[in-house]
């Protein structure tokens, strides 16, 4: 590693499916000389490439869904980092994004700006990463790129300024004209390898001015030296062009827009040009720790290699050789055979191997400095873990991992299923923390808990697909609780006599409703009527009760626990027999405390064309749904509600039809409310009805 870290490029390529991303990659790590030749990956029409790197990956042998590929252009390092498309992972997103310090954003000339650009884009936006823009494709029929310059304008509302304008278009397309150079650049060689360039031809001279004089306008808002050479009509240089562009990217006041055709070989090598010249290197992103010790206040790191290290674990990979964990340096320099400390676990860490990856390979290193991103071999963690040095309490993601709110029981096919389930399983409940699964000790089934509807569905295709393993899914369950409404006296006897010695205990005291955590007992018990030795097992007998409640099963939480009173028997009184009479108590008095089912709601927001807006708002306003927001976003309209979770089953479906497809929505639990009294009726029959099969 070079060690001058202002060379360092960590960028992400995104796109929408099929726009070219995996071709893109390809051209890149070819002309980067990372691979030696170059395969295509035919899609069902015979053009262009399909998303499905596996194919690829099967010819090859290259994973370019591996987390990150390093390459060198122009002596700079460029790591480019896989980002996944899913916002329902908000956590896995919200990692990779946070490694990128700039992005490519990739766009067909044909489709131009289609609904996964968007989400991509919001996301880019959420975490303020910088990038420029491709327009891939302007060999197909139907290319128009400056179509597309118009569509980041209105679509996505970015300041997009063509720094190319292309020589001819589809059947046709030759080359590409540089707004900057003034000069033609054209693609020859039997893969486009070598690059000539040539005054414009006479035809697009006129054509090439124009579009010059509107990059030079909107570059010239960032540098106050550009508006006097313009106003003193000087000679423009390069560097000074360069130099307010950049700025101007780097702050996403500005999207560079390149063009080419990744799958004939042209224009590929400018695009590299351009994230070197134009994105941002470590030191110019800022980035934040969390303080543990100050209530996650934030701490700026900086990418100093002498300070004590910083690092984030943002991607796990079972490789053949066991887990891989990718991570990126923010501070410090993280060294084979040191130790460091998870902050997540609190345990010490020593690192075996540190390698790179080179696409296909891997080279081993001795250590990975501040801003550059490498791998480490056999360490056991989890995805999103902070690795800090020792006495440093820092965390790179916030350590509030939310309870999951809904669950779904899977059953394997058969015992191969069964195996390969559980595999799947366990990789991924490491690899998301908001992804959890267990046995239901009384129907024996596997239940697996997330986030929402989507979010297991994912994981339930994923099992299928990478593991081979076939399961069927029951009804997603909403998780309710329960909890009381006022308080009320307890006085409890259980005797039991058999035979030889019986049972004798009696507890009495009060419950009450309690508007902080989950589960407080306190013994207020005098005078020695419940033997100290007792009071453990009155306070297991209670734990045990709040766990399902009576008659729902559900568990209980927000519930104080008091005993002051109760008796005992010198021989028949015993540890079991009190545990007995707590939970029965609990039991008698639950009823009589005013119990209320309580449900998850949602924070859902949708984001739809500002024309939608009335009809999305009913569509929430049906499904028991709270407005709390709505904001115009240049074109795009984002409707904040509080929607419960039980209600949102299915929601995907009724909103893509309702707006065309045109709208999206993301939703993260909120908080636990009261449910309304007809649908707590409705709950109470469903349980039942559900015991009754059972039975």
């Amino acid at each position: 590693m070079s060690g001058h870290i202002e060379k360092v490029r960590n960028i992400g390529i995104s796109a929408h499916i099929d726009s070219g991303k995996t071709t893109l990659t390809e051209r890149i790590l070819y002309y980067t000389k990372r691979i030696h030749a170059m395969h295509d990956v035919k899609g069902k029409d015979g053009v262009g490439a399909t998303m499905d790197s596996m194919d690829l990956e099967r010819e090859r042998g290259i994973t370019i869904a591996s987390a990150a590929t390093y390459c060198r252009w122009e002596n700079h390092e460029i790591n480019i980092i896989d980002t996944p498309g899913h916002v329902d992972f908000t956590i896995e997103v919200e990692r990779s994004l946070r490694v990128l310090d700039g992005a490519i954003l990739v766009l067909c000339s044909v489709g131009g700006v289609q609904s996964q650009s968007i989400t991509v884009d919001q996301q880019m936006k959420r975490y303020r990463v910088p990038c420029i823009a491709f327009v891939n494709k302007l060999d197909r029929t139907g290319a128009n790129p400056f179509r597309v310059v118009q569509q980041l304008r209105t679509k996505l509302g970015h300041n997009a300024v063509a720094m190319q304008m292309p020589i001819g278009l589809e059947g046709d397309f030759q080359g590409v004209v540089d707004l900057v150079s003034m000069k033609a650049v054209y693609f020859e060689g039997d893969n486009g390898e070598t690059i000539r360039e040539a005054p414009i031809p006479a035809a697009l001279a006129e054509e090439a001015k124009r579009h010059r004089e509107t990059l030079i306008d909107a570059a010239s808002m960032f540098s106050d030296e550009l508006t006097e050479a313009i106003l003193e009509e000087r000679e423009i240089p390069e560097d000074l062009l360069y130099g307010a562009i950049r700025k101007a990217t780097l702050s996403r006041a500005l999207t560079p827009v390149f063009m080419g055709s990744a799958y004939k070989n042209k224009a590929v090598q400018p695009l590299l040009d351009g994230v070197v010249r134009l994105l941002p290197d470590p030191t110019e992103i800022r980035n934040e720790a969390l303080d543990m010790d100050r209530g996650e206040a934030p701490v700026e790191l900086t990418s100093d290699v002498e300070k004590p290290v910083v690092a984030l674990a943002f991607k796990l990979e079972d490789g053949q050789y066991g887990q891989l964990t990718y991570i990126r340096v923010y501070q410090g320099t993280v060294d084979r055979g040191s130790t460091v400390v998870n902050s997540r676990t609190g345990r010490k860490v020593k690192i075996g191997r540190v390698v790179r990856m080179h696409a296909d390979q891997m080279e081993d290193i001795e250590a990975i400095p501040a801003g550059y991103i490498g791998a480490l071999f056999g360490i056991d963690c989890a995805s999103g873990d902070t690795f800090t040095a020792q006495g440093v309490n820092l965390t790179m993601t916030s350590m509030f991992i939310p309870k999951p709110v809904i669950s779904l029981a899977i059953v394997p096919k058969d015992n191969k299923a069964q195996i390969n389930m559980s595999k799947a399983l366990n990789r991924f409940t490491k690899e998301d923390p908001t992804f959890k699964s267990f046995v239901d000790q009384e129907t024996n089934e596997t239940i697996i808990e997330g986030m929402g509807e989507l979010h297991l569905e994912i994981y339930v295709e994923r099992m299928r697909r990478e593991y081979g393993a076939e399961v069927t899914t029951g009804q997603p369950r909403v998780a309710y609780r329960e909890t009381i409404t006022q308080k009320t006296d307890f006085n409890y006897t259980h005797k039991k006599q058999t035979g030889g010695s019986g049972q004798y205990a009696r507890v009495a005291g009060y419950i009450e409703p309690m508007a902080e955590g989950d589960f407080l007992f306190e013994n207020k018990v005098t005078g020695g009527v419940i033997p100290t030795q007792f009071i453990p097992a009155c306070e297991k007998g209670f734990r045990a009760a709040v766990e399902k409640s009576p008659k729902l099963e559900f568990p209980i939480t927000g519930v104080k626990v008091v005993i002051n009173d109760g008796a005992s028997h010198a021989v028949d009184s015993s540890d079991l027999a009190f545990q007995t009479a707590a939970r029965s108590a609990f039991r008698d008095v639950f009823q009589k405390a005013k119990p209320v089912i309580q449900e998850p709601i949602m924070k859902v927001v949708v984001e739809t064309p500002s024309e939608y807006q009335g009809s999305v708002m009913g569509l929430l306003n049906q499904r028991r749904g709270m407005i709390i927001g709505a904001q115009d976003e240049g074109v795009l309209s984002s409707i904040e509600a509080q929607v419960p979770l039980a209600e949102m089953f299915g929601f995907s479906t009724v909103l893509r039809s309702a707006t065309q497809g045109k709208a999206q929505f993301t939703m993260e639990f909120a908080l636990y409310r009261q449910v309304p009294l007809s649908v707590a009726e409705k709950i109470a029959e469903e349980v039942a009805q559900r015991k009754k099969n059972a039975a």
